[in-house]
């Protein structure tokens, strides 16, 4: 019992310390220049300027606001724009390949901590551009060229008109937005450190160490990789950032190797992420398989792109 209690201690210590010393500073501060530019305009700037070029991948201006949101907010944020798009007629289509998008680039509450342990931040988001696109146009061309929902002409995206606000009310709201999420976090992060604690403990990261690691030295990544990767597609990018930086901070994993393993696990592609995206609509329900199937797509391109350049 003790040992147990001892466990649940640790775990949530070292989930209060990334929370509160990495995630809450780095969220803060993101969030702020966020809610910032939103409010500005410049955001639905980006999208509408960007538009025209977007649709040829298969994303209408709503997806680049998404794509946005992900990469420099957290992987929830891309949520309320894919409901808006499930509820104002967007072509099943084009949330199909928004949303495939979506799971195969780098959610930034995972990416943005992960940077001040080595993560390369210019390469990631570089990488998760090309590999987003890849996906949406795999989706979009191949995937769902048989759905018969005719393409909505969509119309530009409309800055706040409620964005009276000064600078620094603006930015104390995105800051308050980012505690919250980082509050929000919390659970979750100690909840997967515990949970990985305990397989350590009982021996299953062994075995699943021993299983996996002749596939992983294949592309050039050590046993260790089998723990944070393993988190990751079971309980989300919020755990493999918390489990990641454990490891790095313990020498168990090199800076490089965790640039080649971002590619395939900076992205909210996992079971939590797909079960949440699922949910946020009956057309985004719908299409979830053929984004599932795209999001691969684009995470594979973006995982030979990382092993490739580290």
């Amino acid at each position: 019992m003790d040992q147990i209690v001892e466990l649940i201690l640790e775990s949530g210590r070292s989930g209060l310390d990334m929370g509160l010393y990495i995630l809450l500073p780095i969220m803060v501060v993101m969030l702020s220049l966020m809610k910032l530019l939103e409010a500005k305009g410049v955001l639905c700037w980006i999208s509408n300027m960007l538009a025209p070029v977007s649709r040829i991948f298969g994303i209408p201006g709503l997806g680049v606001l998404a794509m946005l949101k992900l990469l420099f907010v957290s992987f929830i944020a891309p949520l309320a724009t894919l409901t808006l798009m499930d509820k104002n007629g967007t072509s099943r289509r084009y949330i199909a390949a928004t949303l495939a998008m979506v799971l195969a680039m780098s959610q930034a509450n995972a990416t943005f901590p992960l940077s001040a342990v080595g993560l390369d931040l210019g390469v990631t988001l570089l990488t998760s551009v090309v590999g987003g696109l890849s996906a949406a146009a795999f989706t979009y061309y191949l995937l769902t060229r048989n759905l018969t929902d005719p393409d909505t002409q969509e119309t530009e995206i409309a800055a706040d008109a409620g964005s009276k606000k000064s600078v620094m009310q603006l930015l104390g709201e995105g800051g308050k937005e980012g505690m919250k999420l980082v509050l929000d976090m919390l659970p979750m992060l100690i909840l997967a450190i515990c949970f990985v604690n305990i397989l350590k403990v009982t021996g299953a990261i062994g075995l699943l160490s021993s299983a996996l690691a002749p596939v992983l030295g294949l592309i050039g990544l050590p046993e260790a990789t089998v723990l944070p990767l393993v988190t990751k597609f079971i309980a989300g990018g919020t755990a493999f950032m918390g489990v990641t930086i454990d490891l790095v901070n313990q020498g168990l994993i090199t800076v490089n190797e965790l640039n080649r393993m971002a590619g395939f696990a900076t992205n909210p592609l996992d079971v939590l992420g797909v079960a949440i995206f699922a949910a946020a609509g009956k057309r985004i329900g719908q299409v979830i398989r053929y984004a599932v199937y795209g999001g691969l797509f684009g995470m594979t391109v973006r995982g030979i792109m990382h092993l490739i350049i580290f």
